[in-house]
């Protein structure tokens, strides 16, 4: 299973992946500093968007880029290594 983090903070992207890993999951991490997200994203079974760390035009992005699919995106106002654990919970259910 693939998936895909938009947002967050870069000091937490390797606890990210840790707890992405201890799911199952592979996890692509964009932190918000990347030009075109939507073009590197792929097949993703899900997304993860973090609302508070992440600019408007980078959610426009990604969510015009996934219009069209089955893609489910989990959208979260805060950004920790617990709610990303939540969000991964909610999305293997």
């Amino acid at each position: 299973m693939c998936a895909a983090l938009i947002g967050g903070m870069d000091r937490l992207k390797r606890e990210y992946m840790t707890e992405a890993e201890k799911s199952g999951i592979r996890l692509k991490c964009y932190t918000g500093k990347e030009r075109s997200i939507s073009g590197s994203l792929g097949n993703v079974d899900f997304v993860v968007l973090f609302t508070n760390k992440v600019s408007h035009k980078a959610r426009k992005d990604v969510m015009a880029a996934l219009r069209g699919t089955n893609v489910p995106v989990i959208m979260r106002h805060s950004c920790g290594v617990s709610t990303l654990r939540e969000a991964l919970g909610e999305a293997t259910l």
